[in-house]
């Protein structure tokens, strides 16, 4: 899932206002798969770490920032850390609807809940309180915040030079698939719709043992060990029902222990990453909005796109510098 979480964000980066931050340091177009599994590795960091572990990482996270904007002499704006965040809750769903089904009312309030400790920890102000909230600022972020500039068509040249003519293709179907209306009408992509059920055997094949060939079949060979190196235990049984121990620090880490301590649930930091542990350590799987990430996780990267198949831009001028966010 994290793969398609950073490969329908790689298309709304390349649309958004604040694109200009992304060029500032020069490292994104410079490896835009690179950045991306960095952002991906901070996301496990701050999900399923134990608190301290998550303060941490959210502390690095603001000095990248801040070091940033001092070297600009500019603020990032607000409304630019809220379009990031948005992007990663609205993939995270459309992703786990497009290899497993849509999240339930509840799934939804908790995946929302992690990612908003997790903004807040990040220091971004007005956060909607709840997910109906969010999803129309969603909506209006969507409309006011994304055009279709020269940045747009650098970004996608670079996701063609780094994963080659096949594979951004690929990227392009997928990216089709998973992004919002207004996304797909700035880039000018068609849904195909032809990719959506072969996409449900997946989990198929993973289950089956062929994740690593998967992900060497799709991956750029350089980029293998930052794939394999998000990957985690799969999920096997549980173990009885645990009963809940106490929490831990800020009510962050928690261990709950099951009948005859055969069973231990973990509970990240932000209380959306937990993990069965069954008897003797043996099996474990991930729960919660972090079982989404888990149970989403696919061969497909934050895919790029090639300026000669990029739509021509409808708006033209935006500034081509910037800084990557994290």
């Amino acid at each position: 899932m994290v793969l398609l979480v950073f490969a329908g964000s790689a298309a709304e980066f390349a649309l958004n206002r604040a694109v200009d931050w992304l060029f500032f340091t020069g490292k994104l177009p410079a490896d835009p798969i690179g950045r991306l599994f960095s952002t991906a590795g901070y996301s496990q960091q701050i999900v399923f770490a134990d608190a301290a572990t998550a303060a941490r990482t959210l502390g690095r996270i603001r000095a990248v920032h801040e070091a940033v904007e001092r070297q600009r002499g500019e603020q990032i704006p607000d409304w630019a850390h809220r379009d990031v965040l948005y992007m990663l809750i609205d993939y995270s769903e459309r992703a786990h609807e497009m290899l497993a089904r849509p999240l339930t009312a509840a799934e939804q309030g908790e995946l929302y809940d992690v990612f908003h400790r997790v903004g807040t920890g990040l220091g971004i102000p007005a956060l909607p309180p709840t997910y109906a909230e969010w999803r129309a600022d969603r909506e209006r972020h969507l409309r006011r915040d994304l055009l279709h500039g020269d940045a747009t068509t650098a970004l996608y040249a670079q996701y063609r030079h780094h994963l080659g003519p096949w594979r951004f293709h690929l990227l392009l179907r997928i990216q089709a698939l998973l992004a919002p209306g207004h996304v797909r009408e700035l880039l000018r992509m068609k849904r195909p719709e032809w990719l959506r059920p072969l996409l449900r055997f997946y989990p198929l094949l993973v289950r089956a043992g062929l994740r690593s060939l998967i992900q060497k079949l799709l991956m750029p060979p350089a980029y293998l060990p930052a794939i394999r190196a998000l990957d985690r235990p799969a999920p096997t049984p549980l173990e009885p029902r645990a009963a809940l121990a106490p929490a831990g620090a800020h009510g962050g880490n928690r261990d709950r222990v099951g009948a005859y301590g055969g069973g231990r649930e973990r509970v990240g930091a932000y209380g959306g990453g937990r993990e069965r542990v069954g008897a003797h350590g043996g099996g474990r799987e991930r729960v919660g909005a972090a079982a989404i990430h888990e149970r989403l996780k696919s061969p497909l990267e934050p895919r790029e796109v090639p300026c000669g198949d990029c739509p021509s831009p409808r708006v033209l001028g935006a500034t081509v510098r910037g800084a990557d966010f994290a």
